[in-house]
């Protein structure tokens, strides 16, 4: 970690704790600052932890008179808008507003690889640090958006590692000064428009992941939208394009059914234990850092032939008696659960259902026609999943309670070469916390029906 003055002396409110706000407020203690810490949960537990180390909590609410106070700077969970009242107060006074990335980015002295995007940001950091530490030649770490607050790891680090940070748009928002070396934009589609307001101002959050990099830094950009290669063009960085398009040959590209970096034969596309196209997207990319890292194309290798995907991410949990097991648990919309399916070109066993958000699904009915010979659905949106899979002629649809009962009625209807799949379309709260949950849960069902453990 690097000593910074910039907090010693000044008066720094957090709003939120968090995993993220709870390790910011300490570090700033560490940093010689005047923390208040305040969230709206009445969390007793994680006051009295921060109390504990002098820092002032307020809980229960996000009172208005906080903003009365000189304070120097706020650092706010990043998941809190702009417009909630208190924040609200804070920018009409002009008082700076950071996330906890900036503050981690200040104190780590490393080699910082930053990933960001709409699509991909889970799998690809986490292919981008495993070729790394497959190479060996130097500590890497993941952090950020991804689980782990990147404020823990870079205080813990040295300057000799390397840590590659899941970087979210509302992160970046609050990031003014951050500077990776490598930056990575999977992708931008038009995501988080009820926080942002406008697509500008969402594609601006992106770009604050490159704004401070110069020529000697490097911006890996998906190349396969006219629109994503103009928005590179607004980096000062040296841009690296990847593409499985092969629309440019600069950086990491698909031809003829291999994958190349800048003319040289690194793998064949099927190779990739990753399913579905996105996923090759998300290995150009991670290719593209390693290979900027100085990562040989035997790690990679190792890495993309060997992983099977980030937990409740299209992860292969196991093959049992010629039939694939997949957890797609984090697809909570249609359009996740249309990618996972387009991923196959066996036959598919579809597991769909869970929170009832109002709409229908006919948008899935030609990925059903084309892909799934047998669906089981739960949840509130059972009866509307049904429908959808009515109007598909799916020949098999079944009802049963949740994912962990649909698991032995999808083994009964499953054949050799059949791949069971969970992917909901829909989020979890009717019956599970959390989609982590709902795919830990079927994870257990499925290794009780197999007597075998997830491959990992």
């Amino acid at each position: 970690m690097l000593q910074i003055d910039k907090y010693k002396g000044k008066k720094v409110l957090v709003v939120g704790f968090g995993i993220s706000g709870m390790n910011v407020a300490q570090l700033l203690v560490k940093l010689g600052a005047d923390v208040t810490a305040n969230d709206q949960k009445n969390d007793q537990k994680a006051a009295q932890q921060l109390q504990k180390l002098g820092i002032k909590t307020i809980i229960g609410n996000n009172p208005l008179s906080l903003a009365d106070e000189d304070f120097d700077v706020v650092v706010k969970n990043p998941g809190i808008p702009y417009d909630m009242p208190l924040i609200a107060k804070f920018v009409k006074k002009g008082t700076p507003i950071i996330t906890e990335v900036e503050v981690a980015s200040e104190i780590f002295g490393g080699q910082l690889i930053g990933v960001t995007g709409s699509n991909g940001k889970t799998t690809t950091t986490t292919l981008i640090e495993k070729m790394i530490a497959q190479q060996g030649q130097r500590p890497v770490h993941y952090a950020g958006n991804i689980g782990v607050p990147f404020s823990k790891i870079a205080e813990e680090s040295k300057q000799d590692e390397t840590i590659v940070a899941e970087l979210s748009s509302f992160q970046l928002l609050g990031a003014p000064t951050i500077h990776p070396h490598i930056a990575v934009i999977t992708n931008i589609f038009s995501n988080h428009l009820d926080y942002h307001k406008t697509r500008e101002n969402y594609i601006n959050a992106k770009l604050n992941i490159t704004r401070n990099q110069t020529k000697d830094d490097y911006l890996i950009m998906n190349w396969d939208r006219e629109e994503w290669q103009q928005i590179a063009r607004r980096s000062p960085a040296t841009v690296v394009p990847f593409s499985r398009q092969n629309k440019s040959q600069e950086g990491s590209y698909v031809k003829d059914g291999w994958i190349y970096w800048r003319q040289e034969r690194v793998m064949k596309v099927d190779d990739i234990r990753l399913i579905g196209p996105q996923n090759v997207e998300n290995a150009l990319a991670a290719i593209a850092a390693a290979k900027l890292a100085g990562v040989d194309n035997d790690s990679i290798h190792q890495v993309l032939t060997t992983f099977g995907g980030v937990r409740h991410r299209l992860q292969f949990v196991m093959e049992h008696d010629q039939r694939l097991f997949y957890n797609d648990s984090k697809s909570t919309d249609i359009e996740a659960t249309q990618v996972a399916l387009r991923g196959f070109n066996k036959p598919v066993i579809l597991l769909a259902g869970g929170l009832d958000r109002g709409y229908t699904f006919e948008r899935l009915v030609p990925d059903f026609k084309k892909h799934v010979k047998a669906i089981i659905v739960f949840g509130q949106c059972a009866d509307k999943m049904a429908d959808a899979a009515k109007q598909a002629q799916i020949p098999v649809i079944n009802r049963t309670e949740n994912c962990l009962t649909a698991v032995p009625i999808a083994w009964q209807l499953s054949a050799p070469g059949d791949v069971i799949l969970l992917s909901p379309a829909n989020a979890s709260w009717d019956q599970f916390p959390n989609f982590e949950v709902r795919g830990d849960k079927f994870i257990e069902a499925v290794e009780q029906l197999t007597g075998q453990k997830e491959q990992k």
